[in-house]
């Protein structure tokens, strides 16, 4: 219908229709009923700032609240793994050390005294063997056995009628040298005895009272109590 029968009509006293809802256009939210749509709100919420990842917390912690890997919390001491030790925990253990070096000194030094002892039995020895180099009175003849006790032992010496009487007056003596009993006089026996005291397998007393040596007497040959 051209303009000018639309205003012949409406000069008539026509009134135009009224327009049909599905023809007007799509009503636009104003903010009045919540703000904008939902895919602007979420355009927004990616642009906007200050917001971080899905994920991850700010100041790059990692979600839940803890402290990123590494890192520890600001204002908090750095944890120790298991229980801290305390004073008394700290003086036990040096008392432990104390004691243990302390034994262990004691080991190296009971160690070094027996190796001492031990060398200047060797060198003792070895003196002997020279002090009594060809003065041996052991007679190849001699029948009559001496016993007398040496280191918790009874031991024998075959000597003769005549150095039997000499060695129970104390003019002879007895010196052991590497398992042989060496018979020597007097002067030789006190030399060895300066030399190496424990060498001295029989010394008689002529004064000392007849029972202190019962193996005096040559019929005790054979004694009741011999241990070999």
């Amino acid at each position: 219908m051209s303009d000018t029968l639309r205003d012949q009509l409406l000069g008539l006293g026509f009134k135009p229709a009224p327009k049909s809802e599905s023809n007007k256009p799509p009503r636009r939210d104003d903010g009045k009923r919540g703000g904008p749509p939902r895919a602007e709100q979420a355009r927004a919420g990616q642009a906007r700032p200050g917001k971080s990842r899905p994920g991850k917390a700010e100041h790059g912690a990692p979600r839940g609240g803890k402290p990123g890997q590494g890192e520890q919390p600001k204002g908090r001491p750095p944890r120790h793994h298991g229980r801290p030790r305390n004073q008394e925990d700290i003086d036990l253990a040096k008392a432990y050390a104390i004691r243990a070096q302390k034994e262990k000194d004691e080991r190296i030094e009971a160690e070094r005294l027996k190796q001492e002892e031990a060398r200047q039995r060797r060198e003792a020895r070895a003196r002997l063997a020279e002090l009594l180099e060809g003065k041996a009175l052991n007679a190849a003849e001699a029948d009559i056995a001496r016993h007398f006790d040496y280191g918790g032992k009874i031991k024998r010496i075959y000597v003769n009628a005549e150095q039997l009487k000499a060695l129970n007056a104390g003019e002879l003596g007895v010196v052991q040298l590497n398992g042989r009993y060496l018979l020597v006089d007097a002067g030789v026996l006190a030399q060895a005895e300066a030399v190496f005291a424990p060498s001295i397998a029989l010394k008689v007393d002529p004064n000392a009272p007849a029972g202190d040596d019962p193996y005096a007497d040559p019929k005790y040959q054979v004694p009741d109590d011999l241990v070999w």
